[in-house]
């Protein structure tokens, strides 16, 4: 199984989201964190399920989605994921994973 490893970055897209989503509806923020943390568990099994955004020297950076949320992750090796951010489907993901 994989290791996920959460960077600075993708936490603070996690806070910011829950801080945008409870803004409006209180009782959905917790709910949508906790799918997209889940929905990135799935990793651990199936590293490679997410589509492939791009070959850095460091690995493979893929996208995951949940809802109208992209996740994007460093895949390493098969055992070794960073999850660099969450991002809503309007954002333009160039602008953020340069």
């Amino acid at each position: 199984m994989a290791e996920i490893r959460w960077t600075e970055e993708a936490h603070r897209w996690l806070y910011d989201i829950f801080e945008y989503i409870a803004a409006d509806n209180p009782d959905a923020d917790q709910k949508v964190v906790s799918g997209i943390y889940e929905k990135a568990q799935v990793l651990r099994r199936f590293p490679e399920i997410g589509h492939k955004y791009r070959t850095e020297t460091d690995g493979d950076i893929r996208i995951l989605l949940y809802g109208h949320y992209r996740i994007a992750y460093l895949l390493r090796s098969s055992s070794s994921i960073d999850i660099l951010g969450v991002f809503h489907g309007a954002l333009d993901i160039d602008r953020y994973l340069p």
